[in-house]
């Protein structure tokens, strides 16, 4: 909720941290599902090409993002979510200052705002530079991207366990979060190894199908790839999403200073 007041001539802004949220997560959310709609259904033999000329069923993200006007939605999406984020690392910082004692665990909660923000900006890079533009930059932000993130959920679960076993009690709301960002964190890492293994089967193979394991049926192996790689990001949203239990009762006040008295 976002509330108004005039203040005589002090306005200022009281948005609650839900209120930032919620549009910063749908963003990238919904742009990821129609980009991902279009390119299914009106550019799948352009989204599902691959170098192995091999039939598949699903686009890759970078192949769904690149092309138009999937690439404008896409940048349009992440752009507006990326302000609200960067403030969230800013935040997690200062919450890690104020609970952690010691030069090696304040150096930590550093690194967690160190790859927090490199996370956002391989983001960017990725989704600004397409793969059809710089094929060679593109990856490099995706490299960043998916490696800063995992560093950025292994620290944040070992931080939050040091700041339950040593120093408070997590909340009701704070010990959900720890173990959602535990639970997302190993399942996002399973779905970063299935992925680079089906990339790397589909690039030295050209496999046009392998079975599925418990389904019983015939699947393409590029298409497994970009299966697992949606996963990884909609596991990456779900982890940032956990931040509604830390930030529970916190507001951001916009205000302006009082001007000089004039005398």
């Amino acid at each position: 909720m976002i509330s108004v007041y005039p203040g005589g001539e002090r306005p200022f802004v009281h948005l609650s941290f839900i209120s930032m949220l919620i549009p910063t997560l749908l963003l990238p959310l919904v742009g990821l599902i129609v980009c991902l709609f279009i390119s299914i259904c009106f550019h799948f033999k352009e989204s599902t090409y691959t170098h192995c000329q091999v039939a598949n069923a699903l686009p890759s993200i970078s192949a769904a993002i690149s092309l138009t006007p999937q690439r404008y939605i896409w940048r349009g999406c992440v752009g507006l979510h990326s302000a609200p984020r960067f403030l969230f690392s800013f935040m997690y910082f200062s919450l890690y200052q104020r609970r952690l004692q010691g030069a090696l665990l304040r150096l930590l909660g550093l690194m967690v705002l160190l790859c927090s923000l490199m996370e956002n900006s391989g983001l960017l890079l990725l989704t600004y530079v397409a793969s059809t533009e710089n094929y060679e930059l593109h990856k490099k932000g995706f490299i960043v991207f998916v490696l800063t993130s995992a560093l950025y959920m292994l620290l944040t679960v070992g931080l939050c366990y040091i700041i339950q076993r040593k120093y408070v009690s997590l909340t009701g709301h704070e010990l959900k979060s720890y173990r959602w960002k535990l639970r997302l964190f190993l399942f996002n890492i399973s779905c970063c190894l299935a992925a680079a293994y089906f990339f790397r089967r589909h690039n030295q193979h050209c496999e046009p199908q392998v079975p599925v394991v418990l389904i019983y049926v015939m699947c393409p192996v590029y298409s497994l790839f970009a299966l697992f790689e949606y996963l990884v990001v909609l596991s990456n949203m779900a982890f940032h999403s956990t931040s509604c239990w830390d930030f529970t009762n916190t507001h951001l006040l916009v205000a302006t200073p009082p001007e000089a008295k004039q005398y």
